[in-house]
């Protein structure tokens, strides 16, 4: 029997940040779920697992990570999914996701998530990592799509196009980021609703909300801010189209204080509530 709290993800989350760790626990505020960024709990101990276990007696989560790399051309970190598969097993989270993206090469790593070149090998490379790594943790994975500020010349499907196929070829899920896809449409040129309309209804499990930065020519999506009016707009027709699916607020620099993401996971809540009473 779990000693967790047994409850969906569902409603409007918020990030669980190290920050924030005393105000959960001592008020147990009215907050549906939490996301944790794995990388920060794959040690076998210590503080921040000692709160994670703490929040998740009584909250459910999710697992969301960067260092995955299903996009590179490296094989899988089989030590990584070991820690991931360890975490997973000890926090039981509803969903495990990552990022269509790569952040190493020749086992060098960057520091950001860089994208992909959405052609027939990229796919199939992709593909196969998604699976294998799904195979290995004894799950689905939801991947991300991410913000962007280049492309390749060499392509032969768009992004949301690589999306659908990936979910044929692998049985996965989306993490559908509300921001990302407004932030890359703007830099890119491409219509955000006409990606979003391109999505398989049923498979978006999870929405990100977060904010970006306008720069002199792009925006940089530096999930530092509160979410934008264009954003909140496109979350709304999002809504409207796949349903009242779970939503978190991300916020990953300049962390502000718990009131300030409560108030932004109530504007998201207000949307996903209309959308129940209108049903």
């Amino acid at each position: 029997m779990s000693r967790f709290i047994d409850k969906p993800v569902a409603g409007a989350g918020i990030g669980l940040r190290s920050t924030h760790y005393q105000t959960i626990i001592e008020n147990q505020p009215k907050v549906p779920w939490f996301e944790v960024l794995t990388e920060n709990y794959f040690g076998d101990g210590g503080l921040p697992l000692h709160f994670l276990e703490k929040v998740r007696a009584d909250y459910p989560v999710t697992l969301h990570g960067v260092g995955m790399s299903l996009g590179s051309a490296d094989s899988l970190d089989r030590d990584y999914l070991a820690r991931l598969k360890a975490l997973a097993a000890r926090i039981e989270p509803t969903y495990v996701s990552d990022h269509l993206a790569w952040i190493s090469v020749d086992s060098r790593f960057v520091h950001d998530l860089l994208p992909l070149p959405y052609t027939e090998e990229a796919l199939a490379n992709f593909a196969a990592h998604v699976r294998e790594a799904q195979d290995f943790l004894g799950r689905r994975l939801l991947i991300e799509n991410p913000s962007s500020y280049m492309g390749y010349k060499e392509t032969d499907m768009t992004e949301w196009e690589f999306l659908q196929e990936l979910v044929v070829l692998t049985d996965c899920d989306i993490l559908f980021d509300v921001n990302n896809v407004y932030v890359s449409g703007t830099n890119h040129g491409f219509d955000p609703i006409e990606y979003l309309h391109a999505l398989p209804k049923g498979r978006v499990k999870e929405i990100h909300l977060a904010g970006y930065e306008e720069q002199n020519n792009y925006l940089f999506d530096t999930h530092g801010y509160r979410v934008h009016p264009p954003v909140w707009d496109l979350y709304q027709a999002t809504i409207e189209y796949l349903g009242p699916i779970p939503t978190l607020i991300e916020w990953d620099n300049d962390i502000p204080p718990f009131e300030t993401l409560l108030d932004e996971a109530g504007l998201a809540q207000r949307v996903l509530d209309s959308m129940d009473a209108a049903a």
